[in-house]
């Protein structure tokens, strides 16, 4: 019976860690060639953990078979990076360092989708209190900003084509130059400022990629006809990266330092998320701690809000609030220019 017991579990083994392997693959896929298997990019951490279970089994057993989820593991960490992330260091933000916030705020509420009339009131005040130096709105809301008048330079553009989101890109610093990236057949959109911060001019992009459609109590995974979801989800894969190649030819006509903040509708194990990642650094794998969850589906936390920036910026802090005011949540980073 043991060993019968023993086949079934190294069979789902195998089963489970050839998933992890595809999901861990994804990131190297062209979504916008194969979207097919990009859904199970999306899987990656819960997988992740079944495997750890896997290896855990085979090892309390002392049986040889703990190589394969283990070796895997060792693998995905390597090539695709942790999804957990334990610190150990005491850097912390001065007060000439730069602060980064970003924020899908979704319209402070504007829908009613939060049962809080005070949505509005607590999130300013949330904001006026970390206090950071450039937020990065996604679904901002234009009749708004002019409460936010610690921020004098804005660049918030009302555009009242196909119901875009609107972003929004409030400084301390005087923004020079701006501009959208205006996507092609989405209602998503990117947004650009440039800053000038202790005499250097930076390139700030404020981006929110494709949404993938899938509401986690409206027409979760789990309720809704598996084609229709995966179609969707496809659909929506092949059009973030695209949108991660137009952000890269973008970015390919500017000199200045970058950062890059947004609301990228996918994890850190993406074809779109590779693409626009680049060389460039994830705040939260530099100075993150735990899960690093920005939005709760079906009780799991997906990291899919991210600041990213240039070798030229050194990552003193990493930041994950737990706010309810939004059904995402903010993040923020602080930096210093490298000598």
């Amino acid at each position: 019976m043991s060993r019968w017991f023993r086949k079934i579990v190294f069979a789902l083994n195998i089963l489970f860690a050839s998933l992890l392997f595809l999901g861990i693959m994804v990131a190297f896929i062209p979504s916008d060639r194969f979207p097919y298997v990009s859904p199970w990019g999306l899987a990656v951490p819960v997988l992740v953990v079944v495997n750890i279970v896997f290896a855990l089994y085979w090892g309390l057993h002392r049986n040889r078979r703990f190589w394969l989820s283990g070796s895997l593991l060792v693998f995905g960490y390597v090539v695709g990076g942790a999804f957990v992330k334990f610190s150990f260091s005491n850097d912390g933000a001065e007060k000439e360092d730069l602060r980064v916030m970003s924020y899908n705020i979704r319209s402070f509420n504007s829908w009613g989708n939060i049962d809080d009339p005070k949505v509005y009131e607590k999130t300013f005040e949330f904001i006026a209190k970390e206090d950071p130096d450039i937020i990065c709105f996604q679904e901002a809301n234009y009749l708004k900003k002019g409460d936010f008048k610690k921020y004098p330079y804005q660049h918030l553009e009302y555009i009242n084509i196909d119901d875009r989101v609107l972003l929004g890109i409030f400084s301390k610093y005087p923004i020079v130059n701006e501009g959208t990236l205006d996507w092609p057949n989405s209602f998503n959109n990117g947004a650009f400022a440039d800053i000038l911060y202790k005499g250097d001019t930076l390139r700030m992009y404020n981006l929110h990629m494709e949404s993938l459609n899938v509401r986690p109590k409206a027409d979760s995974l789990l309720g809704s006809p598996y084609e229709n979801v995966y179609k969707r989800l496809t659909k929506a894969f092949r059009r973030q990266t695209s949108q991660a190649r137009f952000v890269l030819s973008h970015r390919e006509k500017v000199g200045y330092k970058t950062i890059i903040c947004g609301d990228f509708n996918n994890n850190q194990f993406s074809n779109s998320y590779r693409l626009v990642k680049g060389d460039m650094v994830d705040t939260f794998e530099e100075k993150g701690v735990g899960f690093g969850g920005t939005y709760d589906f079906l009780g799991f936390p997906f990291r899919i809000d991210f600041i990213l920036a240039d070798p030229e910026f050194q990552v003193q802090t990493h930041t994950n609030y737990t706010v309810p005011y939004s059904d995402h949540f903010p993040v923020m980073a602080s930096f210093r220019l490298k000598e």
